[in-house]
């Protein structure tokens, strides 16, 4: 599977301070790769650079094998949702769309495409300094789709929007790259990456962390175990130990069987006759296992009260 974007060994530094350092990955088409890192990690430095608004310090990054400042009309090839406030106030939401569809020579239809799609089509000639940010967000969306690019980035995307819209964003990202293209989404909403994303790629401190999917990304760096609560632990934990299964104290009483599955459990507690009140699976989270991967790499900590 060829790549829509390629960031090659890219350094970004803002005099002394290095933003991004010799940072790669490939970002592929035909799936939503979600882009976490703590803030002040670099994820807004790469996105910007991959649209030309940030000037490597050294490497490069590539869309469709070409740097954007080469690419003739790019909103055909890529489409940007960075800031979704950066709107000259005075312009309607129509006319935003009319300027951006002009400078890339694309059709006035598709405007009012892509204002039915986004559901802004009644608030057309509404002036953008009127806009929610919710309103704001969905007319970003607008203009990230107008040249109907098969690469898209997304940074934080459901911000502002009300439970309706999440729904609708989620859908759309889904349903654009199941038509093949490449949607590269950043977000701190680490609930609403793991229902959306199907890869991740993580960044700290400008250098990249993990570059793997979800799932793998979840297991590697978090700890998942099948819950006992029972009136009989030692009886429990001597027959799972017997049967080479690692069990760990657990809070209240409870025993946490680590490697195993609710199956083998289950069957081991019946066979032995152990009464059990519970057997569940606890499955870490993504915030859990981006909190463990990013442990060492978090620039800005608030102080924890006691």
């Amino acid at each position: 599977m060829s790549a829509s974007i390629e960031v090659r060994q890219l350094t970004k530094r803002y005099g002394a301070t290095a933003a991004v350092q010799d940072l790669s990955f490939e970002v592929h088409p035909g799936r939503v790769t979600g882009f976490l890192g703590p803030n002040g990690a670099g994820k807004s430095t790469t996105m910007r650079a991959i649209v030309g608004l940030d000037r490597p310090t050294s490497g490069e990054v590539l869309v469709e094998g070409k740097r954007y400042d080469q690419l003739s009309r790019p909103l055909r090839h890529v489409g940007a949702l960075l800031d979704a406030k950066s709107l000259h106030g005075g312009r309607t939401v129509r006319a935003h769309l009319d300027g951006l569809a002009r400078s890339n020579r694309i059709e006035g239809r598709r405007v009012d495409e892509v204002l039915d799609l986004v559901g802004l089509t009644t608030v057309a000639k509404k002036r953008a300094k009127g806009l929610s940010l919710g309103m704001a967000q969905r007319l970003g969306v607008a203009a990230a789709l107008l040249g109907d690019p098969k690469v898209l980035l997304l940074d934080e995307p459901v911000n502002g929007l009300d439970p309706e819209g999440i729904l609708w964003i989620r859908a759309l990202m889904k349903r654009l790259a199941a038509e093949g293209r490449t949607v590269f989404v950043s977000s701190h909403l680490m609930s609403e990456m793991a229902l959306t994303a199907e890869h991740l790629i993580v960044i700290g401190q400008g250098r990249l962390l993990a570059d793997s999917p979800l799932e793998e990304f979840i297991s590697r760096n978090s700890r998942s175990f099948i819950l006992i609560r029972t009136p009989e632990p030692e009886k429990a934990r001597d027959v799972l130990a017997a049967d080479g299964i690692t069990i760990e104290n657990g809070p209240d009483g409870t025993l946490e069987a680590v490697g195993t599955t609710l199956e083998v459990v289950g069957a081991l507690m019946a066979r032995h006759q152990i009464t059990v009140y519970e057997i569940s699976p606890k499955v870490a989270s993504l915030e859990e296992a981006f909190m463990q991967m990013t442990a060492d790499a978090v620039d800005y900590r608030a102080k924890q009260e006691v």
